[in-house]
């Protein structure tokens, strides 16, 4: 991951706003057979951890077996696409649920309030099997990455107007933003649910990461208004303040807005009209004023 990827592997900007509102990136059955079969064994035996923050190259050196997964080119162009080239691992781990196994997670995110807009971390989530209904995949709340709150502060809630059952074929690769609500499944089937995730910290900053040779296409507008079904009207509008920061942080165009929300919400003049009297002063704009 220390070379760039080709361009043609990254994200397009349609992608990257799409991410943007619903905090996912999805890449459908992207693992060969071959590196599935393999996982299956690795995943068993365990995968040593590393301290937080290591370097990818460090923490996964090549010919091994999370390097191969990384370093294929789609999720590889993914990687770069979202946090840039280079990141750190901040944490890994493997969850296996047992046929008839496990009981069902309480809802959460998996951080502390974040207060960044301008970064975020992305976890992988990789899964060598083909996950069905009935083996319980992972739950997910499209959108609601960019409403922060405390790992589990949320964990009393069961269900969500929108919310999604990963059903996938093997060799799946999803990308979450670090914020997005979420839990773990019982897993109901005679399978075994097999689930490998992986932090990615930026070491850079994440703008215009991805191939941005459409950054100017209505379809780029269009993703970053789509609709979160457990959003209300005026739940949809916070939500294009919170996408038009994003995305502005990550084009570096301080001026885009979402049907002018943000920049309502940024006015705060500094000037005084001509005429107008300052307050801190006297009426006449002499004096000292407010006994200062």
């Amino acid at each position: 991951m220390s070379a760039l990827v080709d361009r043609k592997h990254l994200l397009t900007s349609v992608e990257m706003a799409q991410f943007v509102a619903s905090g996912a990136v999805r890449l459908d059955g992207v693992v060969p057979a071959a590196l599935n079969d393999r996982a299956i064994d690795v995943f068993d035996a365990g995968i040593e951890h590393h301290p937080y923050g290591t370097d990818l190259d460090t923490a996964y050196p090549p010919g091994s077996f999370v390097r191969d997964l990384v370093d294929l080119p789609a999720v590889a162009g993914a990687i770069q696409s979202l946090v840039g080239p280079r990141p750190r691992i901040d944490h890994h781990a493997v969850h296996i649920r047992p046929p008839h196994g496990g009981t069902a997670q309480p809802m959460h995110g998996d951080a502390v309030i974040d207060t960044r807009y301008e970064g975020f971390d992305v976890q992988l989530m990789y899964y060598p099997r083909e996950v069905t209904l009935a083996q319980g995949g992972t739950l997910s709340v499209p959108g609601t990455h960019l409403r922060r709150i405390n790992e589990s502060s949320i964990g009393r809630y069961q269900n969500l107007r929108g919310q999604t059952r990963l059903v996938c074929p093997a060799g799946t690769v999803v990308f979450l933003h670090h914020g997005i609500w979420h839990g773990g499944r019982r897993n109901d089937s005679d399978v075994a649910r097999y689930m490998f995730k992986i932090r990615f910290n930026p070491t850079v900053r994440q703008v215009r990461l991805w191939n941005t040779d459409d950054i100017d296409s209505p379809e780029v507008m269009a993703a970053l208004k789509q609709h979160t079904e457990w959003a209300s009207n005026a739940e949809t509008r916070l939500e294009y303040v919170n996408r038009a920061r994003l995305w502005r942080s990550l084009t570096a165009d301080p001026l885009f807005d979402i049907d002018y929300y943000l920049s309502r919400e940024e006015m705060r003049p500094t000037t005084i009209a001509p005429g107008a009297t300052d307050p801190r002063l006297g009426a006449s704009g002499t004096g000292t004023g407010w006994g200062m």
